[in-house]
């Protein structure tokens, strides 16, 4: 008499046997195998990949069907179960860990299974995993595939909007206090006035740079390894499965893909998914420079340069009433440093290239994905609840301004440098503005200094000829 536990399972057959699998999954055999073989982490593939892989099994559905090597209502079956699943689905049933083998077999079987047991339920048709919903492929140009698709279409849909969000918002604050000059710094040290537009634009161009790389990259992830099979020759795919299968996956998606120029290259490397990666890592790179610009420039208020004064989201201590801390600068750090090491894991992946095939694959697509998601996040978040609101300190800024001994930079030309460095030196000594000391030290009238010192004309590029 079967146990109670076994009511909660039903024997499932794969090429090496009988297996238990949970009574209520979809899934089948080879996908338990995997479950019980990796409990390495709480990381499964991301549903956005998940999704990448389906949308590829519903192409290939199509273009079997239209080559005539699959019936019409086992097609039909497969594409239903892939319009059929719901985030119930997606959050449930694909538990394999990402920690898998490297090829992504695992995961290519998993979505299989469950496809072909939603399929066969629907239709009552006995649809195979392997020789139905996975005909004329092979988990080693399914998976390339899918990394390609699914960050391709994050890019477009997520990430690059994100960014376009972001440099607007910075080109609006650019504009709100463009007519503010301050004190810029290099070395942490007085520098110099800048405007802050000037400052807020660099932002805004680093921005907009990342983004235009990233634009840039978009066309290599268009060039897909489906149709390759196991190692690049096609070996059991139609001839003309790797260009009806782009023309289909191109409609379904919205996008403009195309059979790999070499699919030999594209199964045994993963260059473009790196070249992307280390994109998302420039761009890291950027966002880590904005948020510690805002931290050091909001640091204080009273000891700290107190220049902007960023929003006030929450409580910044358990222990210090009225403490306010710049956490969206902190976070969007955080997720710089997390992009950055993300790209060090795809760097080292990606080299695992071995003959016909990288052996890597599912930590790749994991940390590629979590990159672009995380990127897309914090620049919203950044330009939302940092750069929209921070208001700026225009009376310390004046104040700083009036007393920053690098003003005399602009006397260099008509002093000399080592006149003007002798008034600087005494001017900090003196803790005194740069024009008092120098009207006191050097032949110059007042109204002369003030406009030679006048920090908006610095910041505009200074003494001009014939001024």
């Amino acid at each position: 008499m079967p146990s109670a536990a076994d009511s909660e399972f039903r024997i499932e057959e794969d090429s090496l046997g009988e297996i238990k699998v949970p009574r209520q999954a979809l899934y089948g055999a080879q996908t338990q195998r995997a479950v019980e073989n990796f409990p390495v982490s709480d990381y499964v593939m991301s549903a956005s990949f998940v999704r990448a892989v389906v949308a590829i099994k519903r192409a290939a559905a199509q273009t079997n069907a239209h080559l005539g090597l699959l019936e019409s209502a086992i097609a039909d079956a497969i594409i239903q179960a892939c319009d059929n699943l719901t985030e119930e689905d997606y959050a449930q049933q694909f538990p394999v860990d990402v920690f898998q083998t490297g090829s992504g077999t695992s995961t290519n079987m998993n979505v299989n299974e469950v496809l072909a047991h939603l399929a066969s339920a629907t239709s009552g048709l006995a649809i195979s995993a392997n020789d139905h919903v996975n005909m004329c492929q092979s988990s080693n140009d399914v998976i390339p595939t899918a990394i390609h698709l699914s960050a391709l279409l994050a890019i477009q849909n997520e990430l690059l909007p994100a960014l376009v969000h972001l440099s607007d918002a910075l080109d609006q604050k650019a504009e709100e206090v463009g007519d503010v000059v301050k004190t810029a710094r290099t070395h942490l040290m007085d520098a110099v006035p800048i405007t802050f537009s000037q400052e807020i634009s660099a932002w805004s161009a680093q921005i907009k740079l990342c983004r235009a790389r990233l634009e840039c990259t978009l066309p290599r992830l268009e060039f897909l390894a489906q149709g390759g099979t196991a190692v690049g020759t096609g070996l059991n795919a139609h001839d003309e499965f790797a260009q009806e299968f782009a023309f289909r996956l191109g409609a379904d998606c919205g996008i403009a893909p195309r059979p790999a120029e070499n699919p030999f290259a594209a199964i045994a490397s993963q260059d473009t998914a790196v070249e992307v990666s280390g994109q998302v890592k420039t761009l890291a790179v950027a966002l880590m420079k904005i948020s510690n610009d805002l931290r050091w420039m909001n640091s204080g208020p009273l000891a700290g340069f107190g220049e902007i004064a960023l929003p006030t989201l929450q409580p910044g201590s358990s222990i210090m009433p009225g403490k306010v801390n710049p956490v969206i600068a902190e976070s969007t750090a955080m997720v710089a440093a997390k992009i950055i090491g993300n790209d060090t894991t795809v760097t080292v992946a990606g080299q695992s290239g071995n003959f016909q095939l990288n052996v890597m694959l599912p930590v790749i697509a994991f940390c590629l994905l979590e990159s672009i998601q995380l990127a897309g996040n914090a620049s919203r978040l950044l330009a939302d609840k940092a750069i929209s609101g921070f208001s700026v300190n225009r009376t310390r800024m004046q104040e700083a301004l009036a007393r920053n001994p690098i003003l005399v930079t602009a006397l260099n030309p008509v002093i000399g440098y080592a006149k003007a460095a002798e008034i600087a030196k005494q001017a900090y000594q003196a803790n005194r503005p740069i024009l008092d000391v120098a009207e006191e030290m050097t032949e110059l009238s007042r109204a002369e200094l003030e406009k030679l010192l006048d920090p908006s004309r610095l910041s505009d590029g200074g003494i001009v000829s014939g001024d």
